[in-house]
């Protein structure tokens, strides 16, 4: 497959500078980066594809070349050729793009459950995800559910710390309390500084030489907690909600993750749901259609009564609005949408019978819908476009 043209690959022009190009790439890098798009391949060989533009055009020797001869003259820089080069290669690389410590410290403001903070060497809890089945009264106006979740929550008794009192803990002599170390590391751009996770201390920064009874330097402990969770109206199956920071506890001091709430909509008994709308069939019998009556509608709050004008086909929708749902992103509401049926009888008396038998050949009860008279996908559109 053809390479992308490096500039366009980065959104720049020829012509940028250093400083340009450093900051397309970044922003480009942070975009689709493997932390904010865990297990999406083709983001990640977006990532690669940016890098390996980033590692020609911010050196002067390559771009010129890559200038003249397009890409033909730099082939086989960048890993190996291609985008092979792995991701922590990209990161040992060009990791002071992000940050100043480690080219793996989490440049989201936390990172993803299971990598280590930027101090401490805490590790970040992880996420929790619960399933929460909700009946349309419940969607319809919004609702606060208490729940009961399991999960792992700060040790009490250390604090989270791990440690059993505070003169159990030492910095780390390694990396003096930083949580990582630096080095000198040789690239085919020339001698880089790289930083990596401490290994005396796994990227704590200290050291326990003394751990807590209570959870034996975990610094979390198995918890049952009673959580409030408030839905908004509008809501609709399949949607999640997130409450941050009331995942699992973090490690050593490290955040907490978030509870991801996934809704499910229980079946109802009368409606059914469309988009916003309700719908609602509405059975009703030859003479009522033909001579119109009053009937009275459920909705999800009260009941209401609409007119059956005379001679109503079965097929025909009545609009209800505004007892639907409440749109989640705007202010608008649903409608309730009635479907008229004409019952047919499946058992008949043989005085019925007779009744009808009068009634089958008169002038009026023979069909003749007539040239104005809409079909029922006619109908159909009037109501839904």
């Amino acid at each position: 497959m053809a390479k992308r043209d490096y500039y366009e690959v980065l959104g720049v022009a020829k012509t940028a500078t250093a400083q340009e190009m450093k900051k397309a790439y970044r922003k480009i890098a942070m975009k689709y980066h493997p932390d904010k798009n865990p297990g999406d391949k083709s983001v990640e060989e977006k990532f690669k594809e940016a890098a390996e533009a980033y590692e020609v055009l911010s050196d002067e020797n390559k771009r010129a070349k890559y200038d003249r001869f397009g890409h033909a003259g730099v082939d086989g820089n960048f890993g190996g050729g291609g985008r092979s080069g792995s991701m922590e290669d990209i990161f040992s690389q060009f990791g002071d793009i992000f940050s100043d410590g480690s080219p793996f410290e989490s440049f989201f403001g936390g990172g993803g459950g299971g990598r280590r903070s930027s101090r401490g060497g805490g590790q970040r809890g992880t996420n929790l995800r619960i399933k929460l089945a909700l009946t349309y009264e419940e969607i319809a106006k919004g609702v606060t559910k208490k729940i009961k979740v399991n999960k792992d929550a700060k040790c009490g008794t250390c604090n989270g710390s791990g440690a059993k009192n505070a003169q159990a803990v030492r910095t780390c002599n390694t990396c003096g309390g930083q949580g990582v170390v630096r080095q000198i590391r040789s690239t085919f751009l020339g001698q880089m500084q790289t930083t990596g996770t401490c290994p005396s201390c796994n990227g704590k920064g200290n050291t326990i030489i003394d751990k807590c009874g209570t959870c034996s330097g975990a610094g979390t402990t198995k918890n049952a907690e009673t959580i409030e969770i408030e839905v908004p109206a509008g809501v609709s199956d399949g949607i999640q909600l997130s409450m941050q920071g009331k995942g699992n506890a973090g490690k050593n001091g490290a955040p907490s993750g978030d509870l991801i709430i996934q809704i499910e909509e229980k079946e109802h008994d009368l409606f059914e749901r469309d988009g916003n709308n309700l719908l609602y069939d509405l059975y009703i019998s030859f003479p009522d259609a033909a001579l119109g009556t009053s009937v009275e509608i459920p909705t999800l709050d009260s009941k209401v009564k609409i007119k059956i004008p005379p001679g109503s086909q079965s097929g025909k929708v009545f609009r209800l609005k505004g007892k639907g749902f409440k749109d989640i992103q705007s202010y608008q509401i649903g409608d309730l949408l009635v479907h008229v049926n004409i019952w047919t009888p499946k058992e008949l008396t043989r005085t019925e019978k007779e009744l009808l038998e009068k009634l089958r050949t008169m002038e009026n009860i023979v069909p003749n819908p007539g040239k104005n008279e809409k079909g029922f996908f006619d109908r159909m559109k009037q109501y839904f476009n």
